[in-house]
């Protein structure tokens, strides 16, 4: 990072613009995306506009849309990073090489999306926003899920951990599993009761993976 010399001293502080904003060159793509998620998990992501990420990120305007084109963009990103700081927070001791461990990374990140801020926030206000997903086609972050669910599934195949078929269509089917419990699940069970669900979860994948 560069630094400033002020009176005499040097500052670690980002160069800035000419109108006190930090340059565009300077600035991290997280500062950004800290703002934007702050911001969508308080108020929604309909609620959000570009000129409030860049006020609460300290950013000018063009500076914002020159890394993201609308909100749109921005929450895409923002929910990608955040399920993949779910994943990479996985409790699973052995990575995710056996069933068992692989099975419970995968009731933690259905777990923890649940309960996230943002996606709770997504559902109470902005439900619209995950219909393109869920009924019409694929994202990023799933693409990505499914990518590397159907990874796990073929190295699980191979040590005899995951039964035999079809590893594209399997994975197709345990992220069904996993939105389903995410998103549905909590509208049909008790709300002192929900953390129940997770122990079902895995049984099903249990029951549906095991040789």
């Amino acid at each position: 990072m560069m630094s400033q010399r002020i009176n005499g001293e040097r500052s670690s502080r980002p160069p800035s613009g000419g109108d006190g904003r930090t340059a565009a060159n300077a600035i991290s793509e997280d500062v950004i995306l800290d703002a934007a998620a702050k911001l969508m998990s308080t108020i929604g992501i309909r609620r959000t506009t570009m000129a409030d990420v860049a006020r609460t990120a300290e950013v000018s305007r063009a500076t914002l849309y020159r890394r993201f084109p609308n909100v749109e963009s921005l929450a895409a990103q923002v929910t990608t990073r955040e399920f993949t700081r779910i994943a990479a927070a996985s409790p699973a001791r052995e990575g995710l090489a056996t069933r068992e461990s692989m099975i419970v990374g995968l009731v933690h990140l259905v777990s923890a999306a649940r309960k996230h801020p943002l996606l709770q926030r997504i559902i109470e206000l902005d439900p619209e926003f995950l219909m393109p997903y869920l009924l019409h086609r694929t994202g990023r972050t799933s693409r990505s899920q499914l990518d590397t669910i159907e990874h796990l599934l073929t190295a699980g195949q191979a040590t005899g951990e995951i039964r035999a078929g079809d590893a594209g269509r399997m994975a197709t089917t345990v992220l069904q599993m996993a939105w389903s419990f995410a998103l549905t699940g909590p509208v049909f069970t008790d709300p002192d009761d929900v953390d129940a669900l997770d122990d079902e979860l895995s049984e099903l994948l249990e029951r549906y993976l095991r040789p």
